[in-house]
């Protein structure tokens, strides 16, 4: 993933290979994008889901990981933040 298709704030679908046992899944992990951090190649993203149990989960995204198959936007937001930290608040 070279380019910057999404920002913090937008919803996002991503999909990625999680080792599971002896096999690799392709699983899809969706939620907002809450941070963008990093400089060259150590360049990550923090995606932020809120389950149906109102339980959130977080996962931070290495940009330039050969695990991750795609990156879809599903919904662009406008935000006046560069880090949504507060939302774990809410």
């Amino acid at each position: 993933m070279k380019n910057n298709i999404f920002e913090v704030g937008d919803t996002v679908k991503v999909t990625f290979k999680a080792p599971d046992g002896a096999k690799i899944r392709v699983t899809p992990f969706d939620g907002r994008v809450i941070a963008y951090r990093g400089t060259g190649g150590s360049k990550t993203f923090t995606v932020r889901k809120v389950m149906s149990s109102n339980v959130a989960v977080e996962r931070i995204f290495p940009v330039d990981s050969p695990l991750i198959e795609h990156v879809k936007v599903i919904k662009k937001e406008k935000v006046r933040r560069a880090k949504l930290y507060y939302l774990r608040r809410k």
